[in-house]
């Protein structure tokens, strides 16, 4: 059994998506955000677990049963670093993972739980070079992430890089969403009434600004 983290920004307008912003409004941006972290929740609650943490920026409600822990420190590498650290249980190994995937599912979970007592590192790639998940068999390891660029087209690689010398497994790729395009894309996996799917799909401004054939 491991310890699923998600790591996740409060849904304020203005602080969170804007990347969708055009176009979206930051009102509508932080509606989509807050569907993201909201489906992703349901799915870890879901799954199995020893204990489910929310890495949390900001303040924003926790489902019940669920350990809170606070980020802290400068850019996201010392977040995730100290998120692991501050989060740790002796003996459990840790799967971290975003808020921005909500059409992973609990099988997908549960496959990457299951793995990581195998290996001592499971990585996840997004389709834009980064990571969705990063599972560690020991905590601590993840202090090598401060050193690792993120948000770049190689923070996989150089995640993979940093951590070499583990035994390492990869998971299905994903595709998180940033832009206008992903959120289109990614709600094409949801389930139609998923609140991601609903959320994306009441905004008439990213329904115009989708190319022809996109996914709507």
């Amino acid at each position: 059994m491991i310890q699923l983290i998600v790591v996740a920004k409060a849904p304020v307008p203005g602080r969170v998506k804007t990347r969708l912003c055009p176009p979206c409004t930051p009102e509508q941006a932080a509606a989509i955000a807050a569907a993201s972290l909201a489906d992703t929740l349901d799915v870890v609650s879901a799954t199995p677990v020893v204990r489910r943490t929310l890495l949390l920026a900001g303040d924003h409600p926790c489902p019940d049963g669920w350990h809170v822990v606070p980020q802290r420190g400068t850019g996201l590498a010392a977040r995730l670093a100290n998120g692991f650290a501050d989060s740790a249980l002796r003996g459990v190994p840790s799967l971290l993972i975003g808020m921005d995937t909500p059409q992973v599912t609990t099988a997908a979970l549960t496959e990457a739980a299951n793995r990581l007592g195998e290996r001592e590192v499971l990585l996840g790639p997004a389709c834009d070079g980064g990571w969705w998940a990063l599972g560690l068999t020991r905590p601590a390891d993840a202090a090598a992430l401060r050193s690792v660029p993120m948000s770049s087209a190689r923070t996989g690689a150089f995640t993979l890089a940093a951590l070499s010398g583990r035994r390492c497994g990869l998971l299905s790729e994903l595709r998180d969403v940033d832009t206008a395009q992903d959120a289109r894309a990614v709600a094409a996996l949801c389930p139609p009434d998923s609140r991601f799917a609903r959320a994306v799909n009441e905004i008439r401004a990213l329904r115009e600004a989708a190319p022809q054939g996109a996914a709507r």
